[in-house]
């Protein structure tokens, strides 16, 4: 079997080294490249970190991006120019930013998750699932916990489990957005949906969904205790998107949910 040679950005960030450090546990890929937005004068498992460039992006069949809206968009426009595949896990992007990457799209094959991992994919789907058969008389909110690092907030995890409410009810999803919220030990259902954000210490990831008629409760919940199942997601997408044409992909394609 072909091994797919490979570019991982970001490989200073968190995500980046857990990536790198997957991907050298795992036969079916080579690690061609890695990068960074900033001078790096060490090697990582042999590799100099570089710059994005074309030069760097030549010789490799597919880039696993965990970095930053700006940095994505460079690497769009140079994969787009060079047919190469994209898996972004990237999060935080604006309504106009994910259109822009659905053009992109129309060029090269990407996959795009604000989370990687299989469970959070099950969990957005039981989600829809419960948000299209509960209807009208259920409020909902979304409750997350990431480590103190992280800086956007809602993670884009919950703006999944959003998306995934607003998918069951068949609704817009920017059109149900309600208040976001930041270390609160408390906070409200609402016509729309509010998100609650805490940052606290290193934690991995917790995610929570809950659904109230005022007469009962319904939970979904999902805690992570190893971020290697990020990785271990990210290489998954990577081996499917491979063969995959043009478009945008999820985990949901990935997974086969209907």
């Amino acid at each position: 079997m072909k091994k797919i040679n490979l570019l991982v950005t970001g490989c200073m960030g968190r995500m980046g080294q857990q990536i790198i450090k997957s991907v050298k546990s795992d036969k079916r890929f080579k690690l061609v490249a890695i990068t960074e937005n900033r001078i790096i004068n060490k090697k990582i498992y042999g590799i100099k970190p570089s710059f994005n460039s074309e030069k760097i992006f030549k010789d490799i069949n597919l880039i696993i991006d965990f970095t930053v809206p700006k940095c994505t968009f460079e690497v769009l426009k140079i994969a787009a120019k060079l047919k190469k595949r994209v898996v972004i896990g990237t999060t935080g992007f604006t309504k106009k930013e994910e259109d822009l990457i659905k053009k992109f799209s129309k060029k090269i094959p990407i996959l795009k998750a604000g989370n990687m991992s299989l469970g959070i994919n099950l969990l957005m789907y039981l989600t829809e699932i419960t948000a299209a058969t509960l209807g009208k008389n259920f409020l909902s909110k979304i409750y997350e916990i990431h480590h103190k690092h992280k800086k956007d907030y809602p993670s884009g995890t919950a703006l999944m489990l959003g998306k995934g409410i607003a998918h069951g009810k068949n609704k817009n999803f920017y059109n149900l957005i309600g208040n976001k919220y930041l270390n609160k030990k408390k906070f409200p259902y609402g016509k729309k949906i509010n998100f609650n954000s805490v940052r606290r210490g290193e934690i991995i990831g917790e995610h929570e969904v809950k659904f109230s008629s005022g007469k009962e409760i319904i939970t979904l919940n999902h805690e992570a205790f190893d971020r290697a199942l990020y990785s271990e997601g990210a290489l998954s997408a990577a081996r499917w998107l491979i063969n995959k044409k043009p478009g945008l992909y999820s985990m949901r394609d990935l997974m086969n949910f209907k």
